[in-house]
């Protein structure tokens, strides 16, 4: 999403933490901030430790097969190899909390997305930007 936000600053790029605001800033800074080096655009990121933004979007707890499929672990554990990056630590928030992306356009009308299917779905911001007939 830095990447994107930096190369379209006319877009509002939003993530939602089900963490607290320590733990967010924490996982922020592990993760290289909101925005992307060199770069003003950044992504806007809200706290919502009560999860009442996930709950208005239809977002709820999983069941185990959602984070604990055959599928998903291989995936984390090739990318823990490939990339060194490992699965952090539950600090707050619940590691049970469903995720999901979606566009928006101007108007207010969703235009794309909707909820992951597993804990590893990663967003296709190209699909996003699509969705807003966005030149990327």
């Amino acid at each position: 999403m830095r990447k994107a936000a930096a190369h379209q600053p006319d877009i509002n790029f939003i993530a939602i933490s089900h963490s607290n605001e320590q733990s967010t800033e924490k996982w922020l800074e592990a993760v290289g901030g909101s925005s992307e080096t060199g770069s003003s655009a950044s992504v806007s990121v809200v706290v919502d430790a009560d999860r009442e933004v996930y709950a208005k979007w239809g977002l709820g707890t999983v069941s185990w097969g959602h984070v604990l499929n055959p599928v998903g672990i291989l995936a984390i554990l090739k990318m823990g190899k490939e990339t060194g990056i490992w699965n952090r630590p539950t600090e707050s928030g619940s590691r049970w909390q469903g995720g999901g992306y979606w566009a928006v356009d101007a108007e207010g009308c969703v235009q794309w997305g909707g909820p992951a299917t597993t804990a590893v779905e990663v967003i296709d911001i190209e699909g996003a930007l699509e969705s807003l007939q966005v030149s990327h």
